[in-house]
This record gives structure tokens, C-alpha cells and sequence, in this order.
């Protein structure tokens, strides 16, 4: 079972829908886009709510 969460950094258009539902777990860096920054802790139910939010689809486990 994956347990990491990836952010493809290329692909990630900084929506800020990740930011907004889990913001303890992600952030928009000084590029404007997201980046996983905290984590532990995370429900893996609003990690996949992030994930399946995603508009671009550049939210992954792995």
C-alpha cells in the first residue's frame, strides 16, 4: 500500500483545492505551485479527497 503523497510539481497549475482541504499537509511554494509539506498525521480519506480534487491530476501516492 503506497504512503507517500507526490506532487508533480511540472504538471500542478497552483489550483490552491489541495491547500484549501488538507492545509496542514500541503502548501503553494514561491513558485505558486504545491508541495507536500506536512504529512504525518493526514486522514488518507481527505488525502484522496485532495487527490481526486485535483484538476490536473498531479496529486499521486506512491
Amino acid at each position: 500500500m503506497p504512503s507517500q503523497v507526490y506532487v508533480d510539481q511540472q504538471v500542478c497549475i497552483g489550483c490552491g483545492l489541495c491547500v484549501s482541504i488538507l492545509p496542514d499537509m500541503f502548501r503553494l511554494n514561491g513558485d505558486g505551485v504545491s508541495e507536500v509539506h506536512g504529512p504525518g498525521g493526514a486522514d488518507r480519506e481527505k488525502i484522496q479527497q485532495a487527490i481526486d480534487s485535483c484538476p490536473v491530476n498531479c496529486i499521486a501516492w506512491r
